[in-house]
């Protein structure tokens, strides 16, 4: 009997400090400033507009959700799809995303901010509005010309990341088996140089590894990888950054920012789509079918019925938030979930920003303190952004 009364006792002070801990994550959530540094808000609306200052049907953000999760400075992802890369149309693109930040923002001035400085998103913080920094996913849109640079700075481009899914004129992309610089462009360390001068950040997400080394020898200023994780879990995905590439990060003061994608953080995750191209290849020979769009559709109905998505967990990105702070401190990681843009791949738990405090509670019960928490959910970044900023005030150019 009394080890029963003792087993339910144990029990009993688990629920509570569980309890105490998740009140202790809303806390931090709430008072803390939280910095998410990839956000596809503006891809998503440009499909389907919906009103993000009140709560929406569909995806992984909106006002309402962020107060909930505590975001405080989500950086809106200005994507542009590598079919326009050297067409007009990728500048046209990025104008277009970026007015649809503009829109949201003039449209609940009492909700949200532009922020094109780490002054103004600590005033946005100070002010109970949540601050909308821009990052420029993919360099397409400078079209060959550096004076493009300036026009992005001025519009509020406060990072770029170099390539996307293909290789475009300043560097190879980690997607495109095609190396057509093996590494930069002469062009885009003339790109690199320029975003140092301005104070935009390097973003190295998405480039090949040749790219990133080329980035780390030319950027004279800490680089950031605004929505990638470890390749440790990963070791075939180049997209992820390798325990050297993070090494190098975090000797030039830079900051790796995890990705909450499923196929991000688990091999079991990224490889679910291959092994399901392998198995539609074998079906087809073994069946005879003719290879068809409806005899895929089928296909892959099936076969997720029958192998369901191995969603990661809470514990799957605290563990690349664990891996990068053993390899080379709490001060080189942050967020850059990807909400909004990598589909239905998010982990259990961490399917809307209203879940921050997920990560945060996670963090508690690994051992993390508050100071050290605070650094991942935004101020390393911040850090970084300063850096760039202070930079380009000492090195100004025509």
């Amino acid at each position: 009997m009394k080890a029963l009364i003792a087993a339910v006792s144990l029990l009993a002070l688990a629920g509570c400090s569980d309890a105490g801990t998740e009140k202790k994550a809303e806390q931090i959530a709430h008072d803390d400033l939280i910095v998410d540094t990839h956000i596809d808000v503006p891809y998503r609306l440009a499909a389907k507009w919906e009103d993000v200052a009140s709560a929406t049907e569909t995806g992984n953000f909106d006002y309402p959700r962020a107060v909930k999760g505590g975001l405080n400075a989500p950086f809106m992802s200005i994507y542009t799809p590598a079919q326009y890369d050297g067409t007009p149309k990728a500048k046209e693109h990025a104008d277009e995303m970026i007015a649809i930040v503009e829109k949201i923002a003039a449209s609940a001035p009492d909700k949200f901010r532009i922020a094109k400085s780490v002054d103004d998103v600590e005033k946005a913080f100070k002010d109970g509005v949540i601050a909308l920094p821009m990052g420029m996913e993919n360099g397409s849109p400078i079209l060959h010309d550096l004076k493009n640079l300036d026009y992005f700075y001025d519009k509020g481009i406060r990072y770029i990341t170099l390539a996307h899914s293909k290789a475009n004129d300043i560097a190879d992309s980690s997607y495109d088996p095609t190396r057509k610089w093996h590494g930069l462009s002469d062009f885009g360390k003339q790109v690199v140089e320029r975003m140092n001068d301005l104070g935009i950040m390097v973003d190295v997400s998405h480039i090949s590894d040749e790219a990133f080394w080329d980035v780390m020898k030319t950027s004279k200023t800490p680089v950031i990888a605004s929505h990638s994780s470890a390749r440790a879990f990963t070791p075939d995905f180049e997209r992820n950054m390798s325990d050297d590439m993070i090494k190098a990060l975090a000797e030039k003061g830079g900051v790796i920012q995890i990705n909450f994608g499923s196929s991000f953080l688990t091999e079991e995750a990224n490889q679910y789509r291959p092994h399901m191209d392998e198995a539609y290849e074998a079906y087809l020979r073994k069946s005879g079918t003719k290879a068809s769009t409806e005899a895929h559709e089928a296909f892959e109905k099936k076969y997720r019925a029958d192998n369901p998505y191995p969603y990661a967990t809470v514990d799957d990105v605290l563990d690349h938030i664990d891996h990068v702070v053993k390899l080379v401190g709490v001060d080189h990681v942050g967020i850059g979930s990807d909400f909004d843009g990598v589909g239905d791949s998010l982990p259990e738990g961490l399917k809307d920003v209203s879940t921050y405090p997920h990560i945060i509670a996670g963090l508690l019960k690994r051992g993390y303190s508050e100071a050290d928490i605070k650094k991942i959910l935004g101020g390393n970044l911040l850090r970084v952004w300063r850096a760039v900023e202070t930079y380009a005030a000492n090195h100004k150019v025509a």
